[in-house]
């Protein structure tokens, strides 16, 4: 979708509650509308997690809001609703799960398993595995493991809300959340497509001169290192650890390209349309643990561009 078309629909939802005033000209309905606006980042934020798409969310909302206006048709401003953000968190978070479900037309898995408690430890791992690649993990749960998940890891609802907004119980939102959980912290092996993403990350940092990110992607036993033929150019022939390879690659990689090499991520220094410096990633648990510089034309002769992060789109 074009910005100004996003603009455009980011207005619409901002609006609707100020086109129904404009229509009823109501006090009773200009209280609900402040009273709903108030609400409305929170909720657009909220969809946007479940959702994973701004312009969906914006959609969401705007559908909130008239649910809101036609339960409160009678005039009495949100009288009859005892906790308005509940109810209305309620709403979104279920339009959001109908909009997942027609994506995901896949029946809900039955509930199995022991409940097991977080471990904060874990959580705070996790937290750092979602950043990378938050889309990709959500992307293989259920409508109902992501909605449970978002509302809870990600904004912290009770589950009591989460289960109302599921139509379930507390205990059944509870094992969702730790279904979820368990899902996002170990990744399937099909899910390989996050490597690429990691890769181009780390690549767009360097070239930003955005350190922090850069030592964020990075193992802390982090090393680069360089064949011969690579150092013949002028790469380092090694360089240990988490902190001096980040600051190696700090606002450098420009003339970097997203590349590939017998299927892995990476990405190559080219020189009037030429591969003259393979960047051979080798990723663990989200995370590079190794880069090396490989300029060996055995090894250049293999290397293709590749356009963005999927790896089945080449040049």
């Amino acid at each position: 979708m074009e910005p100004t078309q996003l603009d455009q629909r980011t207005a619409g939802a901002r609006s609707g509650a100020a086109d129904a005033l404009a229509t009823t000209g109501s006090g009773a309905v200009d209280e609900l509308a402040h009273r709903f606006e108030q609400e409305r980042s929170r909720l657009i934020a909220l969809a946007t997690w479940v959702l994973g798409d701004a312009s969906e969310a914006q959609d969401i909302v705007q559908q909130a809001w008239l649910r809101l206006d036609r339960a409160e048709s009678g005039g009495d401003g949100g009288a009859g609703i005892d906790n308005l953000p509940a109810w209305l968190t309620t709403v979104t978070t279920r339009l959001c799960l109908d909009r997942l479900r027609r994506r995901i037309p896949v029946p809900e898995e039955e509930i199995q398993g022991e409940e097991t408690a977080p471990d904060p430890a874990e959580d705070v791992a996790l937290a750092d595995t979602v950043g990378i690649a938050l889309q990709l993990v959500l992307d293989r749960l259920s409508p109902n493991e992501r909605v449970a998940f978002v509302m809870h890891d990600s904004f912290g609802f009770e589950f009591t809300t989460i289960a109302a907004a599921l139509d379930t119980t507390p205990q059944a939102a509870r094992k969702l959340a730790s279904r979820a959980r368990a899902k996002v912290a170990q990744p399937r092996p099909e899910d390989a497509l996050a490597d690429w993403e990691v890769v181009d990350a780390f690549m767009t940092a360097a070239r930003e001169g955005d350190f922090t990110r850069l030592v964020q992607l990075l193992a802390p036993d982090a090393v680069v290192r360089g064949d011969q033929r690579a150092i013949e150019t002028g790469t380092p022939a090694a360089i240990d650890g988490r902190e001096d390879v980040a600051s190696f690659f700090n606002g450098s990689a420009h003339a970097a390209l997203p590349a590939s090499i017998d299927g892995r991520a990476g990405s190559a220094w080219y020189h009037r349309g030429q591969a003259m410096v393979l960047f051979d990633f080798t990723i663990v648990d989200g995370q590079v643990a190794r880069i090396d510089f490989r300029a060996d034309p055995a090894v250049l002769g293999r290397v293709v561009r590749r356009d963005g992060a999927d790896p089945r789109s080449t040049r």
